[in-house]
């Protein structure tokens, strides 16, 4: 552990090396969302079993093991936990590609789970030691950024080596390269001094489980802010699963025209639907994602200081203005129209995630910033990752008998409910958010 302060350039580099963690993260987590339209024909899966190998299997451990494993990191090292999470999920990912039916893959992937319960959280923790209180905002967003670049990359990748390479040999390389990167992000990140940037008064003696959950019984907003996530996480995780399955189904003869304008050497011969569909929700993800992302760190690193109910109000002003946007990009009969609509509104569906992170870091001590943060992902992941692919498989495959391949069009509309619902949770907790502030 270094008591010495990082220099601006070494913290740099800290969020670019967590950046590309978190990238092979998602990357891992959302590749299966590309992949699920081959692995469904492939393998004779419903859209039931696809949404539970994609959320279910991989929430059921992710969520259970996160809490155990961040109160190992509010107590040792950071960096050592996050090297050994990034290289069980990357060996787990390959894995994946060995998977001959149902059962072998929803193991594969309950492995994917196990690693990656250790990823996220500790990040939190350590990017909250690497930077002082006024710019953890902008800097918990700029880690966020994961999210976007590693969903992006995970739908690119799955889509252009599944049309070269197969399935199968898509799940084995991204995990083979994850492995790669565990050396070089344990050989250069250090662990930095707990609660260094929180004044003489912080707390850093590792707490008991009594004192966290007593701390956080005692704060409402926490839990406001962890169920309005959740909220909008059930239409984020399941958009990113089924929106790829999704494009192909109701615009697959359109998604060639629309790249009508792309460079040869980018299409080979006789390419799929599937590809282009990879390339176009590519897009969205990556533009649509960053420019949320920073805007919400920027606007809570703005205004939240004054007014600590900005954290809650900002996001939940951009889950409101998504719904007309999620409607004409649904319901749209043309790639031309939903492509503006679906970035829009990738954009706004992102913005929550510097406000909300920003704030949980600011809610408890230095000593119990892991174990908190991985409550929140803990109900976040579970009803976001767990829920939201399989509600929309299930709704997906009851309306398949009356709209057929366009199921899953109405099956998605469907899910507006869930912004709402989160805008709700966050304008009702904005007005605690002082009260419940650590000191």
């Amino acid at each position: 552990m270094s008591d010495k302060p990082a220099s601006p350039f070494y913290r740099a580099y800290v969020l670019f090396i967590l950046v590309v963690v978190y990238t092979f993260n998602f990357i891992d987590r959302q590749i299966v969302g590309i992949l699920a339209v081959p692995i469904k024909a492939d393998l004779a899966l419903s859209d039931t079993q696809l949404s539970l190998m994609g959320g279910l299997a991989f929430a059921l451990f992710y969520t259970f093991l996160g809490i155990p494993i961040a109160m190992l990191a509010d107590r040792y090292s950071r960096t050592w936990i996050m090297t050994a999470a990034l290289s069980i999920w990357s060996a787990m990912t390959a894995v994946c590609g060995l998977a001959q039916n149902f059962l072998q893959l929803f193991v594969a992937r309950l492995g994917v789970g196990v690693g990656e319960a250790g990823g996220v959280a500790p990040a939190y923790s350590l990017i909250s030691d690497y930077f002082p209180p006024e710019k953890r905002a902008r800097a918990l967003s700029i880690y966020s950024f994961g999210i976007p670049i590693g969903s992006a990359l995970g739908i690119l990748l799955g889509g252009v080596l599944t049309t070269y390479l197969g399935w199968r040999s898509a799940f084995v390389i991204v995990g083979l390269a994850g492995l790669a990167i565990a050396p070089i992000f344990r050989l250069t990140m250090r662990e930095p001094k707990r609660g260094g940037f929180d004044g003489a008064g912080a707390i850093t003696i590792p707490a008991k489980v009594s004192e966290v959950a007593t701390t956080l019984i005692r704060k409402p907003s926490f839990w406001g802010l962890s169920f309005g996530a959740a909220s909008s996480s059930m239409m984020g995780y399941g958009l990113i699963f089924w929106l790829p399955s999704f494009f192909v189904r109701s615009y697959g003869d359109a998604l060639p025209e629309f790249f009508a304008w792309m460079p040869d050497f980018l299409i080979p011969a006789n390419p799929s639907a599937l590809l282009f569909a990879s390339y176009f929700y590519a897009t969205i993800l990556l533009i649509g994602g960053i420019a949320g992302i920073w805007l919400g760190g920027v606007m809570a690193d703005r205004y939240g200081p004054d007014k600590k109910a900005a954290y809650a109000i900002v996001p939940a002003i951009a889950f409101l203005t998504t719904i007309p946007f999620f409607i004409v990009g649904v319901l749209s009969p043309t790639l031309w129209i939903a492509f503006p609509a679906f970035l829009i509104l990738q954009a706004l569906s992102l913005v929550w995630l510097g406000p909300v992170l920003s704030a949980f870091q600011h809610l408890v001590q230095p000593n119990m910033r892991a174990t908190a943060s991985a409550i929140f992902l803990f109900i976040n992941n579970l009803i976001g990752i767990g829920l939201g692919n399989l509600a929309i498989g299930a709704i997906s495959d009851h309306l398949q008998t009356q709209f057929g391949d366009e199921s899953l069009r109405y099956a998605i509309l469907s899910g507006t409910i869930f912004y709402i619902l989160a805008a709700a949770l966050f304008i009702a907790t904005a007005p605690r958010l002082k009260r419940d502030w650590a000191a």
